[in-house]
């Protein structure tokens, strides 16, 4: 009898609605207490852009990804779980920076960005060539093989488009500066309209 009244009372607590509020608090507290004890290897927050919604993650080294949302944001923690860590939580504070510069980039304030970066998700050759993307300046673009000839491998032209297509941490490591020889767009990870307003935005800066 004991049992039947205790699995009541848990399906009526379980049943009870709960707030908004009460929720953001419960998850605020989750976050602190997982902070605290240093369980979180990965955080993320999702934010609003010209774009469309960006997901950030960060570990604790720095920014490791900035996913458009045709990338699947669930697919693309799923990802993160796999390739860095399992303990993955929503965690908005370690990212106020990261969002913070974003904003400002897109508000026109923000040329370059000063975060610091986790470029563990990037090997090798890719890692060369992204590793070098922040030095196009704002406003400016560069060709596959201009990136090619920079990185020592001149003939590495369709490795350099894996590269930037392969990118993490789009438009804060600017890959959508990169255009094919004869200048039109080439490929790019948030899709060609995304990549048109980010250069048509530096361009009229």
């Amino acid at each position: 009898m004991n049992d039947i009244r205790h699995d009541d009372n848990m399906a009526a607590l379980l049943s009870t609605p709960v707030d908004a509020g009460t929720l953001s608090r419960l998850h605020r507290r989750l976050e602190q207490e997982a902070e605290r004890a240093d369980l979180v290897d990965v955080a993320y927050t999702t934010i609003d852009s010209p774009v469309g919604e960006l997901l950030l993650a960060a570990t604790p080294e720095g920014l490791v990804r900035v996913a458009y949302a045709r990338e699947d944001h669930e697919r693309v923690l799923e990802t993160l779980g796999q390739k860095i860590s399992p303990r993955i939580l929503r965690a908005p504070k370690r990212l106020d920076a990261a969002a913070r510069e974003i904003d400002e980039y897109f508000a026109r304030r923000r040329q370059v960005f000063d975060l610091r970066l986790d470029l563990s998700l990037s090997t090798g050759f890719r890692r060369l060539v992204q590793t070098h993307l922040p030095e196009i300046g704002y406003g400016q673009t560069r060709s596959y093989r201009d990136m090619a000839e920079l990185v020592g491998s001149p003939k590495a032209v369709r490795a350099v488009g894996t590269a930037c297509a392969t990118n993490p941490l789009p438009i804060v490591v600017p890959c959508h500066r990169v255009l094919r020889t004869d200048g039109t767009l080439g490929g790019y990870v948030g899709g060609l309209e995304a990549k048109t307003l980010l250069l048509d935005m530096e361009s009229a800066a």
